[in-house]
């Protein structure tokens, strides 16, 4: 999982609207991965969703991963 992560980080970093995408990885889960993203804009997020190396990484983890994805959209306040 972690390799395939880190592949989707370096694919993801070279698109337009991508400001941040960092990858962390909990000290006492070592099977619970955070990304925290920040993207130009809400249609820079939407293309996103639509690259082939996301829809390579849902196809590819579908048998690994075995627990729900949360995604929490947040905006920054301070």
């Amino acid at each position: 999982m972690r390799a395939s992560l880190l592949e989707l980080v370096a694919s993801s970093k070279t698109e337009d609207a991508c400001l941040q995408y960092d990858l962390h990885q909990s000290e006492g889960e070592e099977n619970l991965f955070i990304f925290h993203e920040e993207w130009a804009s809400a249609e820079g997020l939407e293309k996103h969703n639509r690259q082939p190396h996301i829809k390579k990484f849902i196809t590819d983890s579908k048998d690994i991963i075995d627990d729900l994805i949360i995604i929490h959209q947040t905006k920054k306040i301070a």
